[in-house]
């Protein structure tokens, strides 16, 4: 039997003394896709970071194909048939595809001073169809959407006559069909002998394309099992070390409630038409819908972040008027941005600043000088409150895990006084046992008579949250759904119903 393309045997890291891995190991196949799976912080990236020459291990062996080898640099891992394809795609806008997939090393006339535009042209088009990918080479990287920069980017890797390719979090800004597209391009791959190392939250991706998947927890190897024959709640309970909460199905009513945002007509361009809805006390209101349904787009003109053309907003049943994101939390509205990073935090700022930004003038003490016992009083009691994990308010955003920066982000909102709270993608990027954390909060500030509105593209997570699913599709609202009546198969059909019906409204 043929030696596996990578074995790690024993695989230590440390940073600053403090272990990310600790002797690690992990196994890839031929025509393979193997998932590796683990909490933020589990050590998965550190791994595969070591794998792609990015950092260097203090002790342990990696062979390739059978081989020990040293893998000192990202051009090391190439030249052994390793490729990565990051989360955060590292291409450059202004140059081509075929560009950007050999940058560095061009074909070049004779002499070797001119490039030559032909042959860099025709190489990547080769790899293009070897993908089966219509692709212009010729195309600027700055006009493709984010699935075909993707296709660039493994492209790029395929160039080096990648045996090995990793994939991190490659499905995280893809709608179904382009998400298809790469699984169509994952298959062909593995039909060629590729082996792919596939990071992912995603558990219903990971059915459709897993062979096998390893489990890290705390940077320890816990175990590597068969992705067909093992069940989630296995896979869960090896990643968390810890058994999960569920969150109960039976939800209090809040049919009888006080209505807290009444929406009429809202209307903006062709992104948002005509849409109405109106959302309760203590109740979470579903936002569904494909990518580009304009669910984002309906929550940030109502947070004033982008002008209306049309409609009325009522808060209370009192009529308001929101041109700017402060009106809005004048009125007691807050919303948690999909990308939270940039529009949510400032990572380089620490915890009980990030915390308290949206309030600061509150802690501001006669004479301008700011109360900051006050400040850090008020922040430890939002992240004991809300179980942030963090070895002090004065840590860094960026040093914490998504599911704790996602927590400070709705520390922020609540702080502020918000009695309704748009979640834009509460959970994306965050692993198991956070997402189910962020689940449980949420139906606890319903409970508390928090307005709650959770858009999300996992259907499931809508169907676990939402007392009430409004369905969306190019820009209209196409359906709404009591819990009763809720199924993916119900969400889908109203997602793709390109023209608006009538809808059955359940109040």
């Amino acid at each position: 039997m043929a030696a596996p393309l990578i074995s790690i045997c024993g695989l230590s890291k440390a940073f600053a003394g403090v272990p990310a891995l600790d002797k690690v190991q992990f196994e890839l196949q031929r025509g393979e896709v193997h998932a590796l799976m683990g909490e933020n912080g589990a050590g998965k990236s550190t791994l595969m970071k070591v794998l792609a020459g990015i950092h260097a291990p203090d002790e342990g062996e990696i062979l390739v194909a059978g081989r020990a080898v040293d893998i000192p640099s990202p051009r090391a891992a190439q030249s052994l048939g390793i490729g990565i394809v990051h989360q955060e795609l590292n291409l450059m806008n202004h140059l081509t595809a075929a560009q950007n997939i050999f940058i560095g090393r061009e074909p070049r006339h004779a002499l070797g001073l001119l490039l030559d535009e032909r042959s860099l042209d025709a190489q990547a088009a080769a790899i293009f169809e070897r993908m089966r990918l219509k692709l212009d080479p010729r195309t600027t990287v700055g006009d493709l959407t984010v699935a075909k920069q993707q296709m660039v980017e493994i492209a790029k890797a395929l160039s080096f006559q990648s045996r090995v390719l990793i994939m991190d979090e490659p499905t995280a800004a893809l709608n179904d069909e382009e998400v298809a597209d790469l699984f169509r391009i994952i298959g062909q791959l593995k039909a060629e002998g590729v082996g792919i190392v596939y990071i992912s939250h995603k558990m219903d991706e990971l059915r459709q394309i897993a062979d096998r998947v390893t489990v890290l927890r705390d940077g320890r190897y816990i175990a590597t099992m068969p992705m067909a024959s093992t069940s989630v709640d296995t896979i869960v309970g090896m990643m968390v070390g810890r058994p999960l909460e569920e969150v109960a199905r039976q939800i209090p009513d809040s049919s009888g409630n006080e209505v807290m945002l009444e929406v009429r007509g809202l209307t903006r361009g062709a992104a948002i038409q005509d849409v109405g809805f109106t959302l309760r006390r203590g109740e979470i209101l579903g936002f569904a819908g494909l990518m580009g349904a304009g669910r984002t787009e309906v929550a940030r003109a109502i947070f004033g972040a982008d002008p209306i053309d049309a409609g009325e907003i009522r808060v209370r049943g009192q009529r308001v008027t929101i041109r700017s994101p402060e009106q809005a939390v004048a009125h007691g509205i807050g919303y948690l941005s999909e990308d939270r990073k940039h529009f949510g935090l400032a990572t380089g700022m620490d915890v009980q600043s990030n915390i308290a930004m949206s309030a600061m003038r509150s802690f501001v003490k006669p004479g301008f000088f700011l109360d900051r016992a006050a400040l850090r009083k008020t922040a430890q009691d939002y992240v004991r409150q809300l179980g942030i994990k963090t070895p002090s308010v004065a840590q860094p955003v960026r040093l914490l895990s998504g599911g704790n920066q996602q927590k400070i982000v709705i520390a922020k909102w609540l702080l502020c006084d918000c009695d309704i709270l748009f979640f834009d993608e509460p959970t994306r990027g965050i692993d198991v046992g956070a997402k189910a954390e962020i689940h449980k909060l949420l139906h606890e500030l319903a409970g508390q008579g928090k307005a709650i509105v959770v858009i999300s593209s996992e259907l499931p997570e809508v169907l676990r949250l939402a007392h009430r699913i409004l369905v969306m599709c190019e820009g209209r609202v196409t359906g709404e759904l009591t819990r009763a009546q809720a199924s993916q198969q119900a969400i889908m059909a109203l997602a793709t119903r390109r023209q608006a019906a009538p809808r059955h409204v359940v109040h």
